[in-house]
C-alpha cells in the first residue's frame, strides 16, 4: 500500500475561531442532525406504513428523503467529532471516501428528481397509460439506477484520485468535497476529461430532462381543464422547489471551491453550512406540507402525539 495512505493526515482549516465557538458549532450541528434524521425518517415511515401512499410518486419521495439521511450521515458525525477534538484532522483515504459518498448521493438526487419528473409527466400527460408504464418493476429499476449509476461512475474517479500525489495538507473546508483537489500537486488530464463526462451524464442531462418534462406538463396543463391544472400544481410544485434549492446548493459547491482564494473565510464557512443544512432540512417540510395525502397523515400523527 502507498505510504501516504498510512501516514498522511490532512488538517481541516475551514472553521472560524474553532477554539472559541466549538461548543456553539456542536450544538447547532447536533440539533440540525437530529432534526434531519427525525423529520426525514417520519415522512419515510408514514409512506411505508400507509398503503394508500404505496404509489410511485411517494416511493420516489421516500427514496429522496432516505438519500438526505445518508447524505447528512456522511458529513455530520465527522463534523461533531471535529468540534470536540483539539485538532481537526482527517486521513487521505477517509477524505477520498467521504468525497466519493458525498458526490454519489448528490448526483443520485438529480437522478431521483428526474425519475419523479418522469412519473409526473406520465401521470398528467398520459393518465390512461400510467398503470401500465409506472409498474412496480419500473419504479424499482429507476430507484436502483439512481443509486448504482453514480456509484459506479464515481468509482472510476475515486480510483484515478488515489494515484495523484499530494503537495499540501491543509484543506480549506470543513469536510471533503471537491476542495480536496487543491491538495493535489497536478491535475490529471484523464481525471479532468472524465469529470466533464460525469457532470454531463449524471447532473446536466437529468436536469435538462427535468426541465423538458415540466415544460411539457405546463403546456398540457395550460390547455386542459381546471382540475388538471390543480393536480399539476399540487404535485409538481414541491418537486420544482426541491430542484431549485438543490441546484443552488450544487452551484454553491462549485463556486465556493473555484473562488476559495477570493472569499473571506467566514463567508466560505456560512455558504458550506447552508449547503449541508438546506435541502436535508427543507425537503421533508416541503413534501410534508405540500403533498396533500402526506400532509393529512402527518397532521393526524401530530394530533395523536399531542393528545398523548
Amino acid at each position: 500500500m502507498d505510504d501516504r495512505f498510512n501516514i498522511t493526515y490532512i488538517t481541516i482549516d475551514g472553521y472560524v475561531e474553532m477554539h472559541r465557538y466549538r461548543y456553539l458549532y456542536f450544538v447547532i450541528m447536533f440539533t440540525a442532525y437530529i432534526l434531519i434524521i427525525c423529520s426525514n425518517s417520519t415522512i419515510v415511515c408514514l409512506i411505508a406504513i400507509h398503503k394508500n401512499l404505496h404509489e410511485p410518486m411517494y416511493m420516489f419521495i421516500a427514496a429522496l428523503l432516505l438519500n438526505s439521511v445518508l447524505f447528512s450521515t456522511n458529513i455530520y458525525p465527522k463534523l461533531l467529532i471535529d468540534f470536540l477534538s483539539e485538532k481537526q484532522i482527517t486521513t487521505y483515504p477517509h477524505c477520498l471516501f467521504q468525497a466519493y459518498v458525498y458526490y454519489t448521493l448528490a448526483t443520485s438526487e438529480f437522478l431521483l428528481l428526474a425519475a419523479m419528473s418522469y412519473d409526473r409527466y406520465v401521470s398528467i400527460c398520459k393518465p390512461l397509460q400510467y398503470p401500465t408504464i409506472m409498474t412496480k418493476t419500473t419504479v424499482n429499476v429507476l430507484l436502483l439506477l439512481a443509486w448504482l449509476v453514480p456509484a459506479c461512475q464515481l468509482a472510476v474517479s475515486l480510483a484515478l484520485n488515489t494515484k495523484i500525489k499530494l503537495c499540501t495538507f491543509t484543506l480549506k473546508g470543513i469536510f471533503c468535497n471537491n476542495s480536496f483537489f487543491s491538495l493535489q500537486c497536478v491535475s490529471l488530464a484523464a481525471l479532468s476529461i472524465y469529470g466533464v463526462f460525469m457532470l454531463l451524464n449524471i447532473a446536466l442531462l437529468p436536469l435538462l430532462f427535468i426541465l423538458f418534462t415540466y415544460t411539457k406538463i405546463l403546456l398540457i396543463s395550460y390547455r386542459s381543464c381546471k382540475t388538471v391544472r390543480r393536480k399539476a400544481a399540487q404535485t409538481c410544485l414541491p418537486h420544482l422547489l426541491v430542484l431549485m434549492g438543490f441546484s443552488c446548493c450544487v452551484t454553491f459547491d462549485v463556486v465556493v471551491v473555484r473562488l476559495e482564494s477570493d472569499l473571506p473565510k467566514i463567508i466560505r464557512l456560512i455558504v458550506i453550512f447552508l449547503m449541508i443544512l438546506y435541502h436535508p432540512l427543507l425537503n421533508p417540510i416541503i413534501y410534508g406540507l405540500k403533498m396533500k395525502e402526506l400532509y393529512k397523515h402527518l397532521k393526524k400523527l401530530l394530533f395523536q402525539v399531542k393528545s398523548h
